[in-house]
């Protein structure tokens, strides 16, 4: 595992980019996870890659490689790196304690070095694809194919930039490290699996490519961290299918825009994080009521108000669930990594086009900016070209019958005499306001069943582990890395420890209690508060809907992802 720690202004996150999506052309197995400050000016930040011949779950607890730009870095992150380690350090800016003698030491004055190989008008700037270099020598990277990134990322714009870039790298790879520091590390050759290629991206272009795939032509945002990415790929690639991203002037008008598409028969999608969510609540409401299709993307950051914007937390789980102004049931959905992403969003366009309904996406900013390689999907199978129907239903047809899951006439759909309503009002079966009573209990029971009806359809999931044991982990979202490779370093020491991940949250699988009763502790890992009783936010829940006093949390807020001995460690504490 390599660790780059420095400034957001030292391009730290574009190196670390370079070997993740390397790692992804040369089939490996890769994981990053990275940091970025909040405000404008920058500030520090890391960029960590995990890169493996094997299996990859989690973006690791200890760096073999640190790479410090400035004191701060050192000074911050030393204690990440494993004893025996490497410490690459820009000796023009760094003075480490030498008496330490648990790490390897490698002082270089890569500033100096950057400035002399580019000529001083450049000041520092190429340093991070100088450390690129490095790195590429120290590693035995691929150099053809790591100029061929470097020239793809730069393409578009003038020679001069891809040039200067490559002569940094060049500049880098030609220093002479020494023999020892070469032969440290070395990569295990990865065997191929399949005639499949893979395809290296982040969260939130999975996501994206995962509408596009779902069928999904039309939405409308407002740019929020860390969801604007998602909004930006789709506003440029939705024209492609003949399709339109709007970006509004504001939270409610986007969701606003979003539903008139899903009203016009196009099922559309918005997002944002969770201040937007908060101001597109209203609207979502009226989604419920309509009984509207519509995609809701929430990518979680640090809360409440307006939080940590850069910074990891899933906090937004009871938001997804509840928030919203009566009984408002929606469908939420969290996909576990990145790949998951890419179809999470294909299911969510399925459901929310099947039962009539509002489906949220809770992602995260650890999985928004986290750059996995995966097998590329087989578009063939799972691509869909959703067409607008305009098929003249049959003359029995109602909006919102109560016997049937609701299914909207497009306007312009010839309907004889009779002109159906959609509303955001208590209604009939035609869509026409009404006050009675009984109607309003059986509308709001019909838009119950939907939810239930889909419970009965969801798979329960499958246990990483043993069925019988000691303790279950629970986890939901990003956290099912850090889970998955803490029950399997437990469970190589001889513990009964098994896991189990949600990928459905509301409604929640059919199933569980019997899952449950098979273990002696259930452990809820989540990234939210304890709460005012000693509950994260998904174990509440399952406490509210299973009444198992064997349901605990292991929570925390610090804005990090889990790192697996905290997992561990928490899980032997609770005992």
């Amino acid at each position: 595992m390599i660790r780059l720690a420095g400034n957001s202004q030292d391009g730290i996150q574009s190196a670390g980019a370079f070997l993740a999506r390397l790692a992804g052309r040369s089939a490996q197995e890769v994981m990053t996870y990275m940091t970025i400050p909040s405000t404008i000016s920058g500030g520090p930040s890391i960029f960590q890659v995990r890169i493996g011949s094997g299996e990859v779950l989690s973006s690791g607890d200890e760096a073999d490689f640190l790479v410090a730009f400035y004191q701060h870095s050192y000074q911050d992150h030393i204690g990440f790196l494993k004893e025996g380690g490497v410490l690459l350090y820009d000796s023009d800016n760094v003075q480490p304690n030498l008496d330490d003698k648990r790490f390897v030491y490698v002082g270089i004055p890569i500033t100096g070095l950057t400035v002399e190989a580019l000529g001083g008008t450049a000041k520092d700037k190429g340093k991070n694809i100088f450390v690129l270099g490095l790195i590429a020598k120290v590693f035995d990277l691929d150099t053809e194919k790591l100029t061929n990134l470097i020239r793809e990322r730069f393409a578009g714009k003038s020679d001069d930039i891809a040039n200067t870039a490559l002569m940094a790298f060049q500049a880098g790879y030609a220093y002479p490290v020494g023999n020892v520091l070469t032969k440290l590390y070395q990569f295990e050759p990865a065997e191929k699996t399949g005639d499949r290629a893979q395809v290296t991206m982040d969260g939130n272009q999975a996501l994206a490519y995962g509408l596009i795939a779902g069928g999904v032509r039309y939405g409308a945002g407002y740019p929020i961290t860390p969801w604007s990415s998602v909004m930006e790929i789709l506003r440029s690639e939705l024209p492609k299918y003949g399709g339109l991203f709007v970006q509004c002037e504001d939270e409610l008008g986007a969701v606003s825009m979003a539903l008139g598409f899903s009203y016009s028969g196009h099922l559309a999608i918005t997002g944002s994080a969770g201040p937007g969510i908060s101001l597109k609540t209203e609207a979502i409401g009226w989604a419920s009521m309509a009984e509207i299709p519509l995609i809701i993307v929430n990518v979680q950051r640090g809360g409440p108000s307006t939080g940590l914007p850069t910074n990891v937390e899933q906090s937004d789980l009871y938001q997804a669930i509840f928030g919203g102004h009566g009984d408002s049931p929606r469908v939420v959905l969290a996909p576990a990594t990145v790949e998951d992403c890419f179809y999470t969003a294909i299911e969510a366009a399925r459901l929310a086009r099947k039962y009539s309904t509002p489906v949220f996406i809770l992602s995260d900013s650890s999985l928004a900016t986290r750059i996995e390689a995966f097998h590329e999907p087989n578009l063939r199978e799972v691509m869909l070209d959703a067409k607008l129907d305009l098929t003249p239903p049959s003359a029995s047809f109602k909006p919102y019958p109560l016997d049937h899951v609701t299914r909207h006439a497009p306007p312009g759909t010839k309907l004889g005499e009779k002109y159906p309503v959609v509303t955001g009002l208590e209604h009939d079966e035609w869509g026409h306001p009404t006050g009675s009573p009984k109607l309003h209990m059986s509308m709001t029971a019909k838009r119950r069943r939907k939810l239930q009806l889909l419970g009965e359809e969801i798979p329960t999931p499958k246990i990483y582990g043993e069925r019988k044991g000691d303790v279950l982990l629970i986890g939901w979202g990003s956290t099912y890395g850090p889970i998955h490779e803490a029950v399997k370093l437990a469970r190589e020491k001889g513990d009964s420890i098994s896991a189990l991940h949600l990928r459905h949250l509301n409604p929640l699988p059919n199933g569980l209690e019997q899952i449950f009763a098979g273990f002696q502790r259930i452990v809820v890992v989540e990234m939210n508060d304890e709460g005012l009783y000693g509950y994260g936010q998904l174990a509440t829940i399952l406490r509210a809907r299973y009444c198992d006093p064997k349901i605990s949390s292991l929570t925390k807020t610090d804005g990090l992802t889990f790192r697996v001995k905290e997992i561990l460690d928490g899980v032997l504490t609770q005992k």
